[in-house]
């Protein structure tokens, strides 16, 4: 099996590799170099390219009838969502988006709780992103760019997981905090969810001095605490608190969705994941990621040197 990686960041190698210790022949293609000819022979591909080229390299696959893996989010702009599931067709059953977090044990464990009780939610991750990669410049990366980067794309895991461990949740706003240098690039955003029953947030940020990434849950019948860089995972069920163990190593989740990339690729049996992200199953959620970036409100900015 053959299955090229367009795209040579660190998310591309991390897939190349990924893919060559599971079995897979593969080839590294930076997106800048990419020609079409360079999927001739494959059997599926891994796109893992900025967000805004993303359509015409789905188109491209589409056409070749190679199921793809492609990463999160599928675009910012509504009208691409669209184009890019137009495109794929029947091809989006057997294709995936990049939202491994729903491999992680923490989510895995909150997927196989009953959750229709919840009335109140919050998850929220930061991480100052100056100290996210040795030698690495936000600047001149991805995640400057003021269509396709900034915080709310680049860290939509939270939202993605709200909206599916909650499915009656909406996204009701967006406020947003910017910086003079990017204009149009969110560095902190809250998601505000409400729903039948729930009200809720989703807060990123590109800013805090201390990593952190948590999941708060209330509901009439539990409480669930988890935060995920600490690995402490406390759960409330009527009275009954307990703490569970969920060893956790991050590249397992990316191996764990390549493997079920590569079943759906063959026409196989996937694994036993609670939601796994197939294009066509993981639509909503893509359209709503989308539509919530274009609803943000900057109500500010913030100080500091990203060049």
């Amino acid at each position: 099996m053959f299955i090229p990686v367009i795209g040579a960041g660190s998310i591309g190698r991390r897939h190349h590799d990924n893919l060559g210790a599971l079995g897979v022949r593969t080839a590294l293609l930076p997106w800048r170099a990419f020609a079409p000819e360079q999927l001739d022979g494959a059997d599926a591909v891994v796109i893992a390219t900025a967000t805004q080229v993303r359509l015409e390299l789905v188109q491209l696959a589409a056409e070749r009838g190679l199921p793809f893996y492609v990463e999160k989010p599928l675009s910012h702009d509504l009208v691409t969502v669209d184009a890019i599931l137009a495109a794929a067709g029947p091809l989006a059953r057997r294709s995936m988006v990049g939202f491994m977090m729903r491999y992680h044990p923490a989510f895995r464990a909150l997927a196989r709780l009953d959750l229709s009780r919840v009335y109140e939610a919050s998850f929220g991750i930061g991480h100052d992103v100056r100290l996210w990669r040795k030698n690495w410049s936000f600047a001149a990366s991805y995640a400057a760019l003021p269509e396709g980067g900034g915080v709310l794309l680049d860290l939509c895991h939270e939202l993605d997981m709200a909206l599916t461990l909650l499915p009656q949740a909406q996204v009701a706003g967006v406020a947003s905090l910017g910086h003079v240098r990017f204009p149009g690039v969110d560095f902190a955003s809250r998601i505000s969810l409400e729903g039948a029953g729930l009200i809720g947030s989703v807060a990123m940020d590109y800013l805090s001095p201390v990593s952190f990434r948590r999941i708060v849950l209330r509901g009439s019948d539990l409480v669930a605490d988890f935060d995920l860089i600490a690995g402490r995972y406390r759960l409330d069920e009527g009275g009954r608190t307990r703490e569970l163990e969920l060893p956790f190593e991050r590249n397992d989740m990316f191996l764990a969705a390549l493997r079920d990339f590569l079943h759906l690729a063959r026409e196989e049996p996937v694994s036993d994941v609670e939601h796994l992200p197939r294009l066509d199953l993981a639509s909503e959620n893509c359209r709503a990621i989308a539509r919530a970036w274009g609803a943000r409100r900057f109500t500010g900015s913030v100080m500091g040197d990203y060049a």
